[in-house]
């Protein structure tokens, strides 16, 4: 039951002296460890940090992915395609904490598009046709992010999505020209960006 079903107990809460409901405050807050980074943010940075976690997440990504190159085959093996969706998984996981602390949606889209980017290039040859049930899963996955990174850039400012617009195409059409292609398609996911 959340506080706004309970009247009766919010009424309390909001009748509580300010220094009661200060300590009640900072005690909530300090059991939720991304709220604590939302607040920080809002509360403390400013766009010259914002500029900082930028940078930093971009060369978290850029080493993963090189990391990522080191340890996983461009060959169609089943342990290249688990690898392969994990490495994503993760680098996705650290845009996703990036993009609910800053809420900037201009760098999460620019990381979003990155991510794809550097699989189809480091990875190509996993997107070859396979009947294994790894490369269905990681196809399906990665169609899942084409698609998320597709909505991200249809929601950018016109003069963010003009900059990002030609190395975003060749990406996706780079997908296209895979075994992709049909996931795509069931997917209505429309490949021409204006």
């Amino acid at each position: 039951m959340s506080l706004h079903q309970d009247i009766e107990l919010k009424k309390a809460v909001l009748d509580l002296a300010q220094k009661e409901k200060d300590k009640l405050l900072v005690r909530l807050i300090s059991k939720d460890k991304m709220l604590m980074k939302q607040l920080h943010f809002q509360l403390l940075e400013d766009e010259f940090d914002l500029e900082e976690r930028i940078e930093k997440l971009r060369k978290q990504l850029h080493q993963l992915f090189d990391m990522g190159t080191c340890q996983i085959a461009n060959l169609p093996q089943h342990s290249n395609f688990i690898a392969l969706s994990k490495l994503v998984k993760q680098a996705s996981g650290l845009v996703n904490e990036h993009e609910k602390v800053t809420k900037d949606k201009t760098s999460e889209a620019e990381f979003r598009f990155y991510i794809l980017k550097r699989v189809i290039h480091d990875f190509d040859r996993l997107f070859d046709s396979s009947y294994q049930s790894a490369a269905h899963k990681l196809h399906k996955y990665i169609t899942g992010r084409i698609k998320h990174a597709v909505g991200k850039y249809d929601k950018l400012h016109e003069d963010f999505q003009f900059d990002y617009r030609e190395d975003f195409q060749l990406t996706l059409h780079a997908f296209a020209n895979t075994t992709l292609k049909s996931y795509l398609s069931e997917q209505r996911i429309e490949l021409d960006l204006n």
